[in-house]
């Protein structure tokens, strides 16, 4: 079984939304090795605390105002990639998680377990954080998402720091970038973030000065003269 991940504080105090289970297809081989390698119950409840907790830290704050979501239904089919959310049939507040089972059944015995865990925090992420009323870059949607992922300690062996590309590459590539900058600016940096995005929608040539002080263009280049330096180190060793 997989551990459970680490959480910034218990997450106790944050009311989890009623959270269901399907399986399309018991005999599939995805299917059998999901249900071999976690349990479902303790993986989606707590799971699900430690994304408001490191979203949200605490029920109590005024600045916490937590999505309304009513239900999370994490379901198992055989379908192409790895996974998506999205809102149910129902209503956006009724969140579903598709997982591929194809996907679980492709992963090696010694990392099965870790990437469900891995895999259902990031999807969890999205069923629980805000979008700038759908004019956030998907890049840091992403970001954000595998942020999550990185600081329960699920951070998969090929994830690396890298300073190429855009900003919002999305994933991992931002997920270092926003760490970068929780660390530079403080713990509950990607908190306000989070809170920024749930009170306006985004502006590039804005969003961040107002955030931080700075253009976020900046902030990604100090952020690769950071990487540069540190890999000078390195090598000097």
């Amino acid at each position: 079984m997989s551990p459970i991940p680490k959480q910034a504080g218990d997450g106790s105090g944050f009311a989890v939304p009623k959270i269901r289970l399907e399986i399309r297809n018991l005999s599939d081989a995805g299917a059998s090795s999901f249900l071999r390698a976690v349990h479902a119950t303790d993986l989606l409840n707590s799971a699900t605390r430690n994304v408001l907790r490191w979203l949200y830290a605490s029920p109590s704050s005024p600045t916490t105002t937590v999505p309304p979501t009513r239900s999370v239904t994490l379901i198992l089919r055989d379908m192409d990639g790895v996974a998506y959310t999205t809102g149910s049939d129902l209503d956006n507040d009724h969140k579903e998680v598709h997982f591929s089972t194809r996907y679980i059944a492709a992963i090696g015995a010694d990392r099965v377990a870790d990437e469900i865990t891995g895999v259902v925090t990031h999807e969890l992420v999205h069923c629980f954080q805000y979008n700038a009323f759908g004019t956030c870059p998907g890049g840091l949607i992403e970001g954000i998402a595998d942020w999550v992922r990185l600081n329960c300690g699920l951070s998969p062996p090929h994830w690396k720091r890298e300073a190429g590309g855009k900003w919002d590459g999305g994933y991992q590539h931002t997920a270092y970038f926003l760490e970068y900058l929780e660390s530079r600016f403080g713990e509950g940096t990607v908190r306000r973030l989070n809170e920024k995005l749930r009170i306006q929608k985004y502006d590039e040539e804005t969003f961040w000065v107002e955030l931080l002080g700075h253009h976020v263009t900046k902030l990604w280049e100090e952020y690769g003269e950071k990487l540069k330096d540190e890999k000078t180190v390195v090598v000097g060793k």
